[in-house]
């Protein structure tokens, strides 16, 4: 790819946001109301990897730098320059002058962005002894899949608008971590008062950010109101009031779609379009997704702690039936490997097979010739990789019976789904994947390495990890394909997870929505976003 290839040579980044990206005009009175599927887990990016979190917190926080909207290209955003060196090792970056934070009932900020605030947001992610994580002890997700803080060696302020961030070891894909939903920059002045009113968990609850709308309100599984932040960097939205309806049934937000209840909603299922289908006030914008749903293993616990149990039940699947009933419009494509093929160092030569009669022979051999009992946990919420949890469920619980597995499905509420699924407690559980970057280090790293192993339930490889870091090392595009080719190997061999499918994502709006833009990874920005009066 171009953009990587860009960023392992020393350069400077100089420059603004696009102009078409800023437009002031006056103001609208009509608000933005977008029907989601599902609460945020909480209001601290840093703390959550969920698409239902981040489409909320990327309108009220912002990076370093961002993705350029509906691509992978890496702008400036919060920092307006920024130098890579030539060994991938060395990122300087320069703040934007003049950014001020949100002034909120809860927080009055008395400066500009200033370097501090990017030091307490890296240095909380990375050192578990900071003051901040004593008072408020919290697991960064993302951060910690990544292993941010073995890679980091130190975080200097240069002077108030300069920071850099020296690495252990190159690392060709490390400036796409600033431009992730989880590396957002905090108010290290609003963490100070938090800290010393002894309220530090409020970080997670009462947001302060730079972005284009602050934090109104917010009532779980029902609403979030935000409203038009009057300071914002850029020009003012003419948009003031952004609301976030909660309704997890896929078809409701249909209906309130149609009913004009909103005018924009979540990426709905393949079955949903046909009801939009002839409606002229609704359009369906749609994108080729850097996406992944999968079946996760336990590696843990017995018997998926077994290789060759985990192969024969991923072979048993017929991802064809599959794939009739649960895509029927042919968009989605069957997974093979951890990531899409459309992502450089993908594995060509990688295959699915279906093949019970070797499925059992698999399972005779670890020692289970007279079947098994295993639980599978349904997902609890719509993906564009997954479109109906429970229905996938029982087909392949169907699948499975074939081969003489009893399959338990078991479903949770969203929020203790995730709780339940870290702590180890299922066998197999249903995941997915929306990747960023468009580099392989956003899916391998992030899901697969031993940094996110913390728990032992997941996958975990010294062989597998030596060549992702090799992947991200190497400032030789070939040579890192050619790394991430080697790893998918490893990976395909060992089947810590089964995987299903890349989808088409599927965005409907009312046609009096101007200014929206779909993104590679299925995210939502709001920002200049109108609805047409």
């Amino acid at each position: 790819m171009t953009r990587t290839k860009k960023y392992l040579t020393s350069f400077i980044f100089l420059g603004l946001i696009t102009p078409a990206i800023a437009t002031a005009t006056t103001a609208s009175a009509k608000p933005i109301v977008y029907c989601t599927e599902a609460s945020p887990e909480g209001f601290d990016p840093g703390l959550w990897d969920s698409a239902s979190t981040s489409n909320v917190t990327n309108q009220m926080f912002q990076g370093l730098v961002m993705f350029k909207r509906g691509t992978t290209e890496i702008v400036p955003q919060l920092a307006q320059s920024w130098i890579f060196s030539s060994d991938a090792k060395s990122i300087t970056f320069t703040l934007r002058d003049g950014v001020r934070f949100h002034h909120t009932a809860y927080f009055t900020p008395t400066r500009t962005l200033n370097a501090d605030d990017v030091m307490f947001t890296f240095e909380r992610m990375t050192n578990p002894t900071h003051p901040y994580n004593l008072a408020y002890p919290a697991t960064f997700i993302y951060p910690q899949s990544l292993g941010l803080a073995t890679q980091i060696s130190s975080i200097e302020k240069l002077d108030e608008r300069t920071v850099r961030f020296q690495l252990k070891l190159p690392n060709a894909a490390f400036l796409s971590y600033f431009a992730m939903a989880f590396s957002v920059i905090h108010s290290a002045e609003y963490a100070q008062t938090l800290l010393r009113n002894g309220h530090a968990a409020d970080i997670n609850n009462y947001p302060v950010g730079t972005g284009p709308y602050r934090f109104r309100s917010y009532k779980k599984d029902d609403v979030v109101r935000m409203e038009a932040n009057p300071d914002y960097w850029r020009a003012p939205q003419r948009t003031q009031k952004l609301i976030y309806s909660i309704s997890r049934e896929p078809n409701v937000r249909v209906q309130k779609l149609r009913l004009g209840e909103c005018n924009i909603a979540a990426p709905i299922r393949d079955v949903d379009i046909s009801v939009l289908d002839g409606n002229k006030k609704i359009v369906v914008q749609k994108i080729q997704a850097l996406n992944i749903s999968y079946l996760s293993f336990n590696m843990k616990k017995a018997p998926t702690d077994n290789r060759l149990v985990r192969e024969a039940l991923d072979i048993a699947i017929d991802r064809d039936a599959l794939f009739r009933v649960l895509f029927p419009r042919g968009d989605a494509m069957q997974a093979v490997s951890a990531f899409p093929p459309s992502i450089p160092g993908y594995n060509k030569n990688l295959k699915n097979e279906f093949n019970p009669t070797r499925a059992r022979e698999l399972l005779a051999s670890a020692g289970y010739k007279n079947g098994m009992e295993i639980d599978l946990w349904a997902l609890p919420v719509i993906r564009p990789t997954n479109p109906n949890g429970q229905l996938m469920a029982q087909m392949i619980q169907q699948d499975w019976a074939k081969i003489g597995v009893k399959t338990n499905i078991k479903t949770y509420e969203w929020g203790e789904y995730l709780k339940r699924a870290s702590k180890g407690e299922h066998n197999i559980y249903m995941s997915g994947w929306s990747g960023d970057s468009g580099d392989a280090d956003d899916f391998l790293a992030t899901n697969l390495t031993c940094a996110i192993n913390t728990s032992g339930v997941k996958f975990c490889n010294k062989e597998f990890d030596a060549l992702v870091e090799s992947g991200r090392a190497s400032i030789d595009p070939k040579k890192r394909a050619l790394s991430y080719e080697k790893a998918q190997e490893i990976f395909k061999r060992e089947r810590p997870w089964i995987t299903i499918a890349h989808s088409t994502i599927y965005i409907p709006m009312a046609r009096e929505i101007e200014g929206f833009i779909m993104a590679p990874n299925g995210s939502v920005s709001f920002e200049n976003v109108t609805v047409r009066e």
